[in-house]
């Protein structure tokens, strides 16, 4: 067998030590093009499914609200922060604090199903999972895995804002909704044709992520307005509490997990 020599390693230690990476030069991005052949013709139905979640007919069932996946990591998670995909299998398989359980990027992609979009998680190994995990899985091309030992997040995951002594006022944050959200998701949070609903029956339940005003400050610093992210984190957090102050579907794990027989393997049972 072939083995490298010493002195390689001994190069590749110091670039390392002096660069903190070899690939920390290499911006992650968009892969140039889709992979050949039927595993591209996968990607492209997880795309698909991203774009057209609460439409498709594959992915419908499993949906109750009106978002879809790109409602929340925009441009089909190829947008650069704002919840993107860019880069994210890499972290998997994970630790979730949550879950309580290393998780898989598989795992992920379905429990959003059960919180952010108020469904019924899909089947492991169902079309839609492979599908959706696929295409999470091509835009991290090139990416060195790094499993996170900490939480299910990629490289790109969205900044966090600490609102630890931020004071925040639901007043101001209707004001700045009327101002600049308005047009987009509604007089009462229900959603346009421009833009999906962000509180009521319609929008994601208490369990998912940006139901919580730190999460949903963070998001949107990083993704609104939408094209022109420009929000202080002031406004981010006065927003994000003026749109949480309001009702949203109640969480209930045994409500959103199908029968047994439907389920394949879930390995965070209550």
């Amino acid at each position: 067998m072939y083995r490298l020599p010493k002195y390689f390693f001994v190069l590749v230690s110091i670039a390392l030590t002096s660069h903190g990476s070899l690939f920390a030069a290499e911006p992650l991005a968009v892969p140039d093009d889709y992979p050949a052949g039927p595993l591209g013709e996968v990607v492209r139905l997880g795309q698909q499914l991203v774009h057209e979640t609460k439409d498709h007919p594959l992915s419908k069932p499993f949906v109750s609200n009106q978002l879809n996946c790109t409602s929340c990591h925009l441009e089909d998670g190829q947008d650069p922060q704002a919840g993107s995909f860019i880069g994210t299998a890499s972290a998997y398989p994970a630790w979730s604090p949550r879950e309580k359980r290393v998780i898989t990027l598989e795992d992920r992609v379905l429990n959003c199903f059960m919180r952010s979009q108020n469904g019924v998680r899909p089947p492991n190994g169902s079309q839609v999972s492979v599908a959706i995990s696929a295409y999470i899985t091509w835009l991290s091309s090139g990416t060195p895995i790094a499993m996170n030992p900490k939480k299910p997040l990629g490289p790109k995951h969205v900044p966090p804002v600490d609102l630890s002594e931020i004071e925040t006022s639901t007043e101001r944050g209707k004001l700045l909704y009327k101002a600049q959200c308005l047009d987009c998701h509604g007089q009462a949070g229900e959603g346009t044709a421009d833009g999906p609903p962000v509180w009521g029956p319609q929008s994601f339940n208490d369990g998912a992520g940006l139901s919580r005003n730190d999460k949903l400050a963070s998001w949107l610093k990083v993704g609104m307005p939408l094209g022109d992210p420009s929000l202080s984190v002031q406004e981010a957090a006065d927003l994000a509490a003026y749109i949480n102050s309001h009702e949203r579907p109640h969480f209930k794990l045994e409500e959103h997990l199908p029968a047994h027989d439907k389920r394949g393997e879930y390995n965070a049972e209550p």
